[in-house]
């Protein structure tokens, strides 16, 4: 091992780099191999919630068949065997409860590709949020020395916040002006707490919210924005904006996106119950499907539909309803009627105001 001060100051500008993230992955390798000499390395993400598997983000001098090994449910299994998906010290071979040959990742994998000893570390981001992991892999069969242990430990921290998916999210996050309260998607249906930026009821898991907002990006939507009426469908407390956003680049297979709550923004004077017809005629409603669902008769859903026109500038209810949702002046349907009969993507009827 080779003493390298400025080691650490390198992976944390590495980690803090704007680059994407594989190549981060690979150039934080690149660092670790100059001041701790390793035959073969993978850093990978631990995928949640149980982290059965991991996803290489970089690897070195490692075969395919080797990564795809690491990539399945047996290396998963091997490590929480032994602990070493724990928040824990370094662990080397020497460290095993049993020998290595034990283990079905080493007998059937890195033994015959020439690997005899290794020194692997869970990767924890604060609030002990399991990442990631980080193994090195050697020739020789000599266990790795204290000193190396001491110097991996020092650096996982810097290591976990170099690849900490959070990070992908809450640049997607910042994206949306004055957000106050977040959660991250998880595919198998729990949410997240996003760091830096507070729960809120309307974001509990299973919540209306959250599940309108699954469904947009469910739909193969990047970017879904709705309103949503406080304390009811009249409002009582105001509206807030809503804002699911699916994210692809930097981030495990099982986290979907992120779904932010900040303010309403201009609503164009629209009264709440304005905004709820609006709602319909995005979706399509006609008329009758309006005053059927609300209750009330069709000559009041016409006079609100003329007040919404003037107020959107809009000559015709199909030019109302494209620019209230390009504007995000939607309040979905699900919040208390059931959806008219027609996808809400595309307004169906010009005519009837």
């Amino acid at each position: 091992m080779r003493n390298d001060p400025s080691a650490a100051l390198e992976l944390a500008e590495i980690g803090a780099s704007f680059e994407p993230l594989a190549d981060r992955a690979d150039a934080l390798l690149g660092t670790l191999r100059r001041v701790l000499p390793f035959d073969g390395a993978w850093i990978a993400f631990a995928d949640p919630p149980h982290n059965r598997s991991f996803t290489p983000l970089a690897t070195t001098d490692l075969d395919a068949a080797t990564v795809e090994h690491f990539r399945g449910p047996v290396t998963a299994h091997d490590m929480e065997m032994v602990g070493a998906n724990r928040h824990r010290p370094a662990m080397s071979n020497s460290d095993l409860p049993y020998p290595a040959e034990e283990l079905a990742t080493w007998a059937d994998c890195l033994l015959p590709a020439g690997y005899n000893e290794g020194l692997g570390v869970a990767l924890y981001a604060p609030g002990y949020r399991h990442v990631g992991h980080l193994g090195l892999l050697f020739v020789s069969k000599e266990p790795p020395s204290s000193s190396a242990r001491h110097l991996l430990g020092c650096l996982m921290p810097t290591l976990a916040r170099a690849i900490d998916p959070m990070r992908s999210l809450l640049a997607a996050a910042r994206l949306v002006h004055g957000a106050t309260a977040g959660v991250a998607l998880r595919e198998d249906g729990v949410t997240d707490a996003l760091p830096g930026l507070q729960c809120h009821a309307l974001l509990a898991e299973g919540s209306t919210v959250v599940r309108e907002a699954r469904a947009g990006i469910g739909r193969g939507h990047l970017h879904t924005a709705f309103l949503w009426p406080v304390g009811g469908s009249h409002a009582p407390g105001g509206h807030v904006r809503i804002t699911a956003l699916a994210v692809t680049e930097g981030v495990p297979a099982a986290l979907k996106g992120v779904v932010l709550m900040s303010p309403a923004g201009d609503l164009r004077g629209l009264t709440a119950r304005e905004l709820e017809i609006l709602g319909f005629l995005i979706e399509g409603c006609s008329n009758r499907e309006i005053a059927r669902s609300l209750i009330i008769a069709q000559r009041t859903v016409a006079a609100h539909l003329e007040h919404i026109l003037v107020k959107l500038s809009a000559p015709t209810r199909t030019l109302a309803a494209v620019r209230a949702e390009r504007e995000g002046l939607y309040v979905p349907r699900s919040l208390s009627t059931p959806a008219c009969p027609h996808a809400r993507d595309v307004p169906q009827s010009d005519g009837g105001t």
